[in-house]
């Protein structure tokens, strides 16, 4: 049996736990360094999730320099990011990183340019992709039994302040590049490959929160090369406390309503009566990716998310946050 892969974990802020816990329950994961500004966020992490046993680090440089790490997991805002990946690359690591994997489309491929050049394997965090029934849509469209996908409707739906950061466009991009960019994954992951955005974005309700200066509503239709249709709504304005994040994907054959990525119910079109299939499944697919990227790793094959579709999706949601300025569509790269 291979060795444990040291694995390194960049920045120790929320979602960072998630990814954490599950590092630590894997065999093959030594959970050897733990990084972040805040040492006692660090610290809390080592007795958490590692026993105490990991080596705490301040500055991600000294964790690089002196840890020998297979894989390292960047959970850094996007506003952070720097040079890390390209020096994780060149240091032979592997790469999970969290999305949105940059602010600007320029780094986003600098990203994928050093870790394509390394030839290291990375995954970028868009679990929904993982999902029981997101799995079971993919599938059936690829057999040709649901056929090609003409639509998808999708809707976020939440309220709440969020941190300090990701009130700040400078620092997060907004709504749509840091939050509802899952939905715009999904959209390119089922539809294929943009052509053309369309956005209104706003602020109607938070102009009185200091630092507040991201959007509180926004509405997108993208168009795709195969002439597939999307549009994605998304407000900060709902009830309080409720994360809804639901999505409706029309293909030739089959109609799916999906309540999240692990619950749809599908109902067939190319039949008489009423054929309906319900998937309900609890799968995590935060440890779905996480294994996905290990057996990427032992069997030398492709991650479903490379950094290359992390920076792809970055390209459609900048579009978007582009179309709203300027009030007019914005077309992508063929």
């Amino acid at each position: 049996m291979a060795a444990p892969l040291r694995t390194g974990l960049l920045g120790c802020g929320g979602i960072a736990q998630r990814h954490a816990q599950i590092l630590a329950g894997l065999e093959d994961i030594n959970l050897a360094a733990l990084c972040d500004e805040d040492r006692t966020r660090a610290d809390g992490f080592n007795a958490r999730f590692a026993a105490g046993r990991a080596h705490v680090y301040q500055d991600w440089h000294d964790m690089f320099d002196h840890e020998g790490l297979d894989l390292v997991y960047i959970c850094l805002p996007p506003f952070a990011h720097t040079d890390e990946v390209m020096q994780a690359a060149q240091r032979g690591m592997h790469i999970f990183i969290e999305k949105p994997i940059a602010l600007d489309s320029v780094q986003a491929w600098a990203m994928v340019q050093a870790v394509e050049a390394a030839g290291c394997k990375s995954q970028v965090g868009f679990m929904n992709r993982f999902g029981e029934a997101t799995e079971y849509l993919k599938r059936a469209m690829a057999t040709g039994q649901a056929g090609p996908a003409s639509l998808m409707v999708g809707k976020y739906y939440c309220n709440h302040l969020h941190a300090l950061w990701w009130r700040d466009r400078s620092k997060s991009g907004g709504q749509v590049v840091e939050q509802i960019i899952h939905l715009f994954d999904l959209a390119r992951y089922m539809l294929g490959q943009p052509r053309a955005v369309y956005a209104r974005m706003g602020n109607l309700f938070h102009q009185d929160v200091p630092g507040y200066t991201v959007e509180d509503v926004s509405a997108t239709i993208i168009s795709f090369e195969n002439g597939a249709l999307a549009t994605i709504a998304a407000t900060n304005t709902a009830i309080p406390g409720k994360w809804l994040s639901e999505f409706d994907i029309v293909t030739r054959n089959i109609t799916a309503s999906f309540t999240d990525a692990n619950h749809a119910t599908l109902v067939c079109t190319d039949r008489p009566g009423d054929t309906r299939l319900g998937i309900s499944s609890e799968k995590d697919i935060y440890l779905a990716e996480t294994l996905d990227l290990i057996g990427a790793i032992r069997e030398g094959r492709p991650t479903r998310t490379p950094m290359r579709e992390g920076a792809l999706s970055l390209d459609l949601v900048l579009a978007a946050a582009h179309s709203a300025r300027e009030g007019r569509e914005v077309a992508l790269p063929a």
